[in-house]
This record gives C-alpha cells, sequence and structure tokens, in this order.
C-alpha cells in the first residue's frame, strides 16, 4: 500500500510548487498529475511527468492514473462532511487525522496509537 502524505502550501502556483515538491519529492521521480496548469513545467525540474486529462474523459492510461489521491479526498471528504462545517484554523489538523487514518486503514487504530504513545512519551 503506497502512503499519502500531505503538505500544506501557501499558494499551489507554478512559481512555488517545485520548491515544495523538492523539499518532499526525489529528483527523477514519476509524476502523475491532471491537466491542471500549475503542473505545466514539472519536466523542467527534472521530474518525469505524465498527466491524465479528465476533460477527456481520460482517467487512466496504462499505469498513468491519479486514483490514489482522488481515492484519499473521496475518503477525507465523506470523513469531514459528518462534522457539518469547523473552525478553518482546525482545518488543517482534521485532515492529518484523516492523513494517518486513510495511511493506517485496516489496521487497529487503538492499538497503533497506544503503541506510538507509548514509545513517544510527553514528559
Amino acid at each position: 500500500m503506497k502512503l499519502s502524505r500531505l503538505s500544506r502550501m501557501i499558494s499551489p502556483s507554478p512559481s512555488i510548487l517545485p520548491s515544495s515538491l523538492h523539499q518532499r519529492v526525489e529528483p527523477a521521480s514519476v509524476i502523475n498529475t491532471d491537466r491542471w496548469r500549475s503542473y505545466n513545467h514539472l519536466g523542467d525540474f527534472g521530474y518525469a511527468h505524465v498527466r491524465v486529462d479528465h476533460g477527456r474523459d481520460e482517467f487512466v492510461r496504462s499505469e498513468v492514473h491519479i486514483n490514489g489521491i482522488e481515492a484519499f479526498w473521496g475518503y477525507a471528504k465523506t470523513r469531514l462532511a459528518r462534522f457539518r462545517g469547523m473552525n478553518p484554523k482546525t482545518f488543517p489538523l482534521h485532515l492529518k487525522e484523516c492523513e494517518f487514518r486513510y495511511n493506517n486503514r485496516g489496521r487497529n487504530l487503538t492499538r497503533l496509537i497506544l503503541k506510538i504513545c507509548r514509545e513517544n512519551p510527553l514528559s
């Protein structure tokens, strides 16, 4: 299972996106995206960049797809809709909780959290 990892960006503009990726993604990695214009120049920064074009009803081409992130957002939206709104200041924390739950789905979360607490005590 591949893990999802969220990072908050001030603006996903074409000028900020590459520097944000360099901090988190290995050079020469393959990045699959949709056709959003901020992704246009990823290839210029050393990434192998392949796209799917949802506007032309293309969702999968061979091994090129963005199903992983689509699945995560579907999971997060379903989970967060239960709150019927929330304080914008706490939204990043709720999203990180969704990331944790998504990456550990199928595991016993109570045991996992207890293990994490034992290995990382507050005092």
